[in-house]
């Protein structure tokens, strides 16, 4: 069964699947169990923090899309210039990759520091789910759709590489960040604050 959302009967809302197939266990009928219709949001392991939410749900799935392709990413990641990227991601090539999760039109209208993360990252996109009015969203942005099982690129975006100095600064705190996490999630009280994106 795959998961799918948008509206046929309307345009402006494409019908995407989303996620890998679910294989429920537990019903070998084939129809779907009431169980795979009452999913909370998967706990984020080793300490990454997420929003509250419908975000979770963006977050989770733009995660688990972006682990199928290869990427590596990190949460609530704090950039130099006091800004935080909801997602931050690093793919094998060393590529830097910024999501800003959307979970409403009040939430983009309300939050529009998001031009602010280009000098971190070579690609944005913007990640939102199938309700958002996607009209909204600005031209030369990414963006990708997303639920708590996975997600999909509706817009690609044309690459901005960072200078070699600044993509090596990047990685280095990209990879203390993700190291430190585990250790600090056992933590009541971390003592020092998490580095920040340079």
């Amino acid at each position: 069964m795959s998961w799918l959302c948008g509206d046929p009967g309307r345009p402006d809302r494409p019908t995407v699947a989303l996620g890998a197939v679910w294989r429920d266990k537990e019903n070998l009928t084939g129809t779907p169990s009431r169980a795979m219709f009452n999913v909370s949001p998967v706990p984020q392991p080793f300490g990454d923090p997420v929003p509250a939410g419908r975000a979770t749900e963006i977050v989770r799935g733009a995660q688990r899309m972006l682990a199928e392709l290869g990427l590596a990413s990190l949460t609530e990641v704090t950039l130099a210039n006091g800004r935080r990227a909801d997602v931050m991601a690093v793919d094998p090539k060393g590529q830097i990759v910024i999501l800003e999760v959307k979970s409403c039109l009040q939430d983009f209208a309300a939050d529009q520091k998001w031009p602010e993360y280009a000098p971190y990252c070579d690609r944005f996109y913007f990640a939102i789910d199938c309700d958002f009015p996607k009209q909204h969203i600005p031209e030369d942005c990414g963006l990708m759709v997303c639920d708590s099982f996975g997600g999909a690129i509706l817009r690609e975006v044309e690459p901005a590489p960072l200078s070699a100095a600044r993509r090596k600064a990047g990685t280095l705190s990209f990879a203390r960040i993700a190291a430190a996490r585990p250790m600090r999630a056992g933590e009541p009280a971390p003592g020092a604050a998490e580095p920040a994106i340079d």
